[in-house]
């Protein structure tokens, strides 16, 4: 409802601040969960809408009903600290007052003090005490016009000295929320850092007040209103999509944890078009924000002109450029370092439809090859016989039950068997069952490519000429071993009934991976060396350890991309002319 009218949130989060406010009428066990609950959702709404003095009055509200000792005992702790700077405060406020208007500007200052929420986060995640929290105060200048900020900053800094590193400017790139400010750390009087900020009346407004802004000054259509709403609306749009891809719960409370973080990094796109992005994100959210098409088909980056993996982290100012190509595809890998709910909920929902798709499109291929062993044609699409069998089953549909069979969750031989004009359509029996899955099927043709419905085996790794076998795991679909593999040995004797026979198809895929260990005479160069022939042999090494196995021997494991069983023994071959190798083997296990 938010993402289609944005004074829905207002009213729940004036609803939420009214409880929060009243929660000493309840029990402490409830005290802690709706507090929590504010602090990780609706806190952080509020600081995304750029509701700033609502966002820190629930913060200060929730610290208070979860931690109410700690919160005492900070209160007053800091009352303390007050009192020990107030000398300090009180002479820098007098010096600045007297600065400003001397340079022929109207100013307006105002001293200002962190939360403490605010306080014992960073004592938290910093693990300082408070005596070493020392930017607990801070002043706040508010100048008539944007030029004014610079030159008011330009005085203070002409007073004290300003901490290095310590600058931000959030007026030439304002905070995902709208927020503009200038910030800055003075060295004040006895070495005590102080932070300044200087805005104008309108962004002091707009940092206050946020999104709610739009309606105080709705006679106003600056540019820098429209931003912020426009700004918001995409935000609140890009939760509303996440809801729709997920349809799941937990998954989108997940998700919208993870993107209403508020520390933010600011990146470019090639062009120049800043994108905000939260802090530890990647590459492949960048990716992803850009577009989805973007994101699941990311093949090369550029951050600065460099080619980096698609996990590394981006930094502030950071310009990024994605390469694309359609036989790119996401991989389950991806999630352990996509940050933003957006590319987590993207690479969730293409590896579900995916492997679903593929799922069925195997699982059709393994009922085809079943029906022909009966003498019997797969029936059409609209054919009435799927909806009987769904609804006897308790599919919901036909893709279903070939998705099932290609993801093992059914036996094809069963399956095809409930098509037989002389067998009704009822539920099969056990011995039914036997009888169809000990009968020897046609072995199904193996490409290598099939995507989530086959996998080879990463156990054994088989390759194009390579004797295979198959068993279906549920949930997995078909798994090719080796014929020798002992793994597959010892589950094709546990359970025979879900093993089928396969072979390989004419035409197989491409750089496939097989795991080789070369022993070879410890020498300078002799990693390049192998390296240059295994590229003559037009392979590729993936993936590469080494140990000394002697002061005068080293054992190098590769993973080198190639086509089939004959190509490795080119590869072999190819090494071989490296005389320091004394030993190669392909590694099974």
């Amino acid at each position: 409802a938010m993402a289609r009218d944005i004074r829905v949130i207002l009213i729940k989060l004036a609803d939420r601040l009214h409880n929060m406010r009243t929660l000493d009428a309840v029990s402490p066990e409830k005290r802690r969960r709706v507090a929590r609950e504010t602090l990780e959702i609706y806190a952080p709404i509020a600081h995304r809408l750029g509701l700033n003095a609502l966002y820190r009055e629930l913060q200060d509200l929730c610290f208070g009903a979860m931690y109410p000792n700690r919160y005492l005992v900070l209160e007053k702790a800091v009352l303390a600290a007050r009192g020990n700077r107030r000398e300090v405060l009180t002479r820098i406020d007098e010096q600045v007052r007297a600065a400003l208007p001397a340079a022929g500007m109207e100013t307006e200052v105002r001293g200002r003090e962190k939360t403490l929420y605010a306080i014992y986060n960073k004592m938290v995640k910093q693990k300082k005490s408070l005596s070493n929290v020392l930017d607990i105060y801070g002043f706040r200048v508010i100048v008539r016009t944007l030029p004014e900020c610079y030159m008011a900053m330009g005085i203070v800094h002409q007073l004290y000295r300003p901490v290095p590193g310590k600058f931000k400017d959030y007026i030439a790139i304002p905070k995902i929320n709208g927020y503009q400010s200038l910030h800055t750390t003075l060295v004040g009087p006895f070495g005590t850092p102080i932070e300044f900020q200087f805005r104008t009346h309108d962004m002091d407004q707009i940092a206050e007040e946020g999104v709610a802004a739009h309606w105080l000054y709705k006679d106003d259509q600056s540019s820098s209103l429209q931003d912020i709403q426009s700004r918001t609306s995409q935000s609140l749009q890009s939760l509303l999509d996440i809801q729709n891809q997920t349809g799941d719960s937990t998954e989108f409370l997940e998700h919208v944890k993870v993107d209403l973080f508020p520390d933010a990094v600011y990146v470019f796109t090639p062009k120049g078009k800043i994108v905000s992005l939260p802090r530890g994100a990647t590459v492949i959210d960048f990716a992803y924000s850009i577009h989805t098409d973007v994101g699941n088909h990311a093949l090369v980056c550029k951050v600065n002109g460099e080619e980096v993996p698609l996990r590394t982290e981006l930094a502030n100012g950071d310009s990024i450029s994605i390469t694309t190509s359609q036989s790119s595809r996401p991989n389950a890998q991806w999630l352990n370092y996509a940050r933003t709910g957006r590319a987590r909920s993207e690479i969730r929902h293409y590896l579900r439809t995916v492997q679903y798709d593929e799922s069925a499109a195997f699982g059709e291929r393994m009922l085809t090859q079943a029906l022909d062993e009966l003498k019997l044609s797969l029936p059409t699409r609209d054919d009435p016989i799927w909806e009987k069998l769904a609804r006897s089953s308790g599919a919901k549909s036909r893709e279903e039950i070939l998705a099932d069979i290609g993801l093992g969750k059914r036996l094809a031989a069963v399956v095809a068997r409930r098509f037989a004009p002389d067998h009704p359509l009822v539920a099969t029996t056990a011995a039914a069952e036997d009888e169809m899955t000990s009968a020897k099927l046609t072995p199904i043709q193996i490409h290598g490519n099939e995507g989530q419905g086959v996998q080879l085996a990463p156990c054994c790794g088989p390759l194009p000429g390579d004797q295979i076998i198959a068993g279906i795991r549920v949930g997995h679909g078909l798994v090719v071993h080796t014929a020798e593999c002992p793994v597959a040995l010892r589950a094709r004797a546990k359970e025979p009934d879900r093993w089928v026979e396969v072979a390989w198809d004419e035409e197989t895929a491409k750089h496939l991976s097989a795991r080789i260990e070369i022993v070879a005479k410890n020498e300078r160069g002799v990693l390049s060396r192998i390296a240059a022939e295994v590229a003559q042999a037009d392979s590729n090494i993936i993936h590469v350890t080494m140990h000394d196995d002697a002061m005068a021997t080293v054992v190098l494991n590769l993973t080198v991309q190639v086509d089939s069983r004959r190509h490795l023994a080119q590869v072999f071959r190819s090494i071989r002319h490296v005389s320091q190798v004394k030993k190669i083997i392909r590694t099974k296990g």
